[in-house]
């Protein structure tokens, strides 16, 4: 097992995966790696990336640079588990170019969303940082779920009552002191 993942060494990656770059690929960071990244938490368990286009060149680089950092790395983004959330890319939040690869946070309305739909312990307290920090509001959270609840036919693992009932309930999610 690989040791959980620090800022230095997402940025280590960033950097190794850079260097591998020939054409514009954009690098979307999701979960612990923005959480790590934007100091809420000190570490992941592995590293959710998504990559457009799509670069066969760095899918052939992420085992070596993998191994060389001891970095878990999942191709993992919320637009696997719920429905794309229309404009994600414009509101994705950008990190810093390596070479020809430009890293952000995948837009953190679809990662708060994904993360209240999933419900688990660390998710939830993921969304209230993100609350805390501005980083999503509890409206605009209410409008972007709006968006996508008639496309939640095609997630059949999805409870559409349910998820709305979450999404709701965010205003009862207890904001950190401070």
């Amino acid at each position: 097992m690989r040791r959980p993942v620090d800022a230095e060494r997402i940025h280590r990656f960033m950097k190794e995966l850079g260097r591998e770059t020939e054409g514009d690929v954009r690098l979307y960071f999701t979960g612990g790696a923005t959480a790590v990244l934007l100091g809420w938490r000190m570490s992941t368990i592995d590293v959710d990336i998504k990559m457009e286009p799509e670069s066969d060149r760095l899918f052939r680089a992420l085992p070596q640079i993998k191994d060389k950092l001891e970095v878990n790395i999942e191709l993992a983004a919320p637009d696997q588990f719920i429905p794309e959330i229309p404009g994600w890319q414009e509101r994705s939040l950008f990190i810093t170019r390596e070479g020809r690869l430009s890293f952000y946070h995948y837009d953190f309305y679809a990662q708060a969303l994904s993360k209240i739909q999933r419900g688990h312990a660390q998710d939830l307290t993921d969304v209230r940082e993100m609350l805390a920090r501005g980083l999503v509001e509890r409206e605009e959270l209410r409008r972007r779920f709006e968006q996508i609840e008639p496309h939640l036919y095609r997630y059949p693992a999805i409870d559409p009552a349910a998820f709305r009932r979450a999404v709701e309930e965010v205003d009862g999610l207890k904001l950190p002191d401070g």
